[in-house]
């Protein structure tokens, strides 16, 4: 979706969004290699914010004009569905007895 972004939002919005975009598998990736169940927690939250911020970044971008809402809806309810998913893991594991 960025790669429709104009060419001076290259280095702003567009940088931003792909930043946070990589950040979310990134941490989840680099919980799970963690060996103590508290190190996941905090990676899966770091995860969960990244995912958050992105969201927003696309919400943003349709609210300035600078895409679509067409091109940004899909997007934004493919973060809300992850977000939810992240949130119930977060949940499940720092509950777990």
């Amino acid at each position: 979706m960025t790669s429709e972004f104009p060419g001076e939002e290259r280095y702003g919005l567009v940088k931003q969004i792909r930043r946070a975009a990589v950040s979310v598998p990134c941490n989840i990736v680099e919980g799970c290699a963690r060996r103590g169940e508290g190190e996941y927690l905090n990676f899966l939250n770091i995860a969960f914010a990244s995912a958050n911020e992105a969201r927003y970044l696309v919400n943003l971008s349709s609210r300035l004009k600078v895409v679509p809402f067409v091109r940004t809806e899909g997007v934004i309810d493919l973060y809300t569905e992850l977000i939810a998913k992240l949130q119930a893991l977060i949940k499940a594991i720092s509950h777990k007895p």
